[in-house]
């Protein structure tokens, strides 16, 4: 049965280190890190989540992409262990979008990424795999691959004055309609 880990917060220096590779997906603990890690970010309303945030500093993260109250309009996809990953290629377009994150709770911020990309990894069976990800699924991955880089989203934000709280992002994104005021 998954167990719940707890998550690593902004300061922690287990968020900054570098990850060692995953030597054999199929041991039986990195299959059940796997299912915890899962767990965790359902748990969390995350729709990714890297191992560092679960303070190990292993190159793992998980893509799991659903609705839920952080993201309603994510697209919904099983979730997927990402193991050993390297970005192939990038896109030359960007695309700017809110992003917050587990380890930095009620703080959100617009970031830059690559609209498509091109990535190589092993999955949980430890089949190797080539994919092409575009739009919210290329940002989550590209996100997670960041925290095995010992990057946060908040370092690639551009202007520091465009970071908001989590009431104030949901306002300008939803409106003021969205939280009970009315305009004349």
């Amino acid at each position: 049965m998954p167990v719940l880990r707890q998550i690593a917060q902004l300061g922690h220096p287990v968020l900054r280190e570098n990850v060692r590779p995953v030597e054999d997906p199929s041991d039986p603990a990195v299959q059940a890190l796997i299912d915890d890690m899962i767990a965790t970010a359902a748990d969390a309303s995350g729709v990714g989540i890297a191992a560092p945030q679960v303070y190990l500093s292993l190159s793992l993260f998980i893509v799991a992409s659903r609705p839920n109250p952080r993201y309603p309009e994510a697209p919904a996809m099983s979730p997927s262990a990402v193991i050993n990953p390297e970005i192939l290629w990038r896109s030359d377009d960007l695309v700017k979008g809110w992003e917050g994150c587990l380890s930095i709770p009620g703080l959100r911020g617009p970031v830059s990424r690559h609209r498509r990309i091109g990535v190589r990894y092993l999955d949980r069976e430890g089949r190797l795999r080539e994919e092409e990800h575009a739009d919210f699924i290329a940002r989550i991955f590209q996100h997670e691959f960041d925290h095995i880089q010992g990057v946060l989203f908040i370092d690639r934000v551009e202007d520091t004055r465009e970071l908001a709280t989590e009431k104030e992002y949901v306002r300008i994104v939803m409106g003021d309609q969205e939280l009970g005021v009315r305009s004349k």
